[in-house]
């Protein structure tokens, strides 16, 4: 069993690093100008829509008599129905994330977490409800929320590459999946179907290092999965460039193919590249239902 300096440690060292990740998702968000969120559809809510005439069955209490006194006319004041939705995140937390080549550059799943949190961040602001697939932490608005994905986010799993987390998919939700993709595509395409059958629909955002998409290895060379369970050796790692080039090619053909199958949205981002730029189109290819 675990003691109680051990816990007390371990929860320390997951405190400290809780607030520098929230602290830059919230810069990051604030970067992100929101527009109206509700739809504008007739019903509860706060906001005002229009001013409509009075129609059979409307009650008394309805109508809106200052309004309604400047014309002569009876109007109605009709309110904005906001319904929030469900968007549910898997980030990819395994070994495979921890990679970057060069000291400068974030790994990709501190990237992958930075810009997931900061989709969250924006989306529970707007009135959204934000969860995790799968059933550690449901879908819920509020600031506690926040606090809660960042925990969990900061937790790395085991494994060379993740696996999408596809259970307690809400039907008709939205859905956010970020990884390098590098893992069995099987998993991802099971995934990706299992939800479209439920009607969600979402983004899967592939996140790279910039050595991945260009392979600058010269000479010997010794490549080493990040959990240590695959090593391969070579003495021209140059000649190994076109064929890995061919190979990362196609996988980002099936993962789009795979997305246009299941009406998801396909986007790739580099580790050098604007967070700012990627958020943005994060934003607003959720908010967009086709």
């Amino acid at each position: 069993m675990i003691s109680f300096s051990q816990l007390r440690s371990g929860a320390e060292t997951e405190a400290a690093s809780l607030p520098p990740l929230l602290a830059q998702a919230e810069h990051l968000a604030g970067t992100v100008l929101l527009g109206e969120h509700g739809r504008r559809r007739a019903g509860l809510g706060d906001d005002f829509w229009q001013y409509r005439p009075v129609q059979e069955g409307d009650s008394l209490r309805m109508i809106d008599w200052r309004r309604s006194a400047k014309t002569g006319a009876q109007f109605v004041r009709q309110r904005e129905w906001q319904v929030a939705q469900s968007v549910m995140l898997w980030v990819d937390q395994a070994s495979s994330m921890g990679f970057s080549s060069d000291k400068n550059l974030p790994s990709k799943g501190d990237r992958a977490r930075l810009l997931a949190l900061a989709v969250a961040i924006l989306l529970i602001r707007g009135g959204e409800r934000v969860g995790l697939t799968g059933t550690l932490l449901p879908p819920r608005r509020g600031e506690g929320q926040i606090l809660r994905l960042t925990e969990m986010m900061l937790r790395d799993e085991g494994g060379d590459y993740g696996t999408p987390e596809a259970r307690a998919m809400l039907p008709h939700a939205r859905a956010l999946f970020v990884s390098d993709f590098m893992g069995d595509f099987d998993s991802f395409e099971a995934a990706l179907t299992k939800a479209a059958d439920r009607g969600v629909r979402g983004v899967c955002l592939q996140v790279l290092d910039p050595a991945e998409e260009s392979f600058p290895f010269k000479g010997r060379a010794i490549f080493q999965s990040m959990g240590e369970t695959i090593s391969h050796e070579t003495k021209k790692a140059d000649d190994l460039q076109a064929r890995y080039l061919e190979r990362l090619n196609e996988r980002k053909e099936r993962l789009r193919a795979l997305c246009r199958l299941t009406g998801w949205h396909c986007g790739q981002h580099h580790t050098g590249e604007s967070t700012q730029s990627a958020l943005l189109w994060l934003h607003r290819a959720l908010e967009r239902r086709t």
